[in-house]
């Protein structure tokens, strides 16, 4: 594994200089392991690991290439990590996702346009008063994504994305039929802000939110 995770910081070194750049192709297999000083298994070996990451694409029969980099394809391992949380892990996730998506919040106050709003607030309004799990989960998803990419900051989005998983455990649980009513009063409060373009009105309405989340997460066996 040394020998690999020293293959890893050696073409890592690569692209950070900008030797490599986004979209560009690595060199031939044994031109690149004999410019590293590596072995052709612990070349290989690190390609795969880059590639688990998205940070390389191995394409077959034309190359390795390396990646656009871009933050959201970067961060999408995160939301695999998180899908293997423990339940006393839960908290923690929460905590982190209350502390970035208020700022998210505030900074779409300024940004989200008027269709988006429209479209988030079309989207509430067609769940209906008895939405299935499946259902409110998929829309209450959709919701804070919205949000997030409205923010215009890529990384933000992709670190929101990425800790969404666990709050979905809200609808499984006895107080589900609260819940759905409680949480669409609090999309739409955060709406509204929205619309006021009033960014502390909405990091207010986004911290609420996410804290009755946290207290509702208690409450579910």
């Amino acid at each position: 594994m040394a020998v690999t995770d020293a293959a890893i910081g050696k073409i890592k070194a690569m692209i950070v200089s900008g030797a490599l750049g986004p979209g560009d192709r690595l060199p031939k297999e044994g031109e690149l392991a004999a410019e590293l000083g590596l072995s052709r298994n612990s070349l290989r070996e690190a390609v795969r690991a880059l590639s688990l990451l998205g940070i390389l694409d191995v394409r077959q029969g034309d190359g390795t290439y390396v990646t656009s980099l871009d933050p959201q394809l970067l961060l999408r391992t995160l939301s695999f990590v998180v899908d293997f949380h423990r339940d006393d892990a839960v908290p923690e996730f929460l905590a982190v996702r209350r502390i970035l998506e208020p700022a998210a919040t505030a900074l779409a106050a300024s940004r989200i346009t008027e269709r988006q709003l429209d479209t988030l607030s079309a989207r509430l309004d067609a769940l209906g008063p008895d939405p299935s799990v499946e259902e409110m989960v998929a829309c209450d998803l959709e919701f804070h994504q919205g949000i997030a990419l409205s923010s215009g900051n890529s990384v933000l989005c992709a670190l929101l994305d990425g800790l969404s998983g666990p709050a979905a455990r809200i609808w499984r649980g006895p107080a589900r039929e609260d819940a759905v009513a409680r949480t669409l009063r609090e999309h739409r409060a955060i709406l509204a802000a929205l619309r006021d373009r009033d960014a502390e009105a909405a990091r207010s309405w986004a911290t609420v939110h996410l804290a009755s989340v946290e207290r509702r997460l208690r409450d579910v066996p």
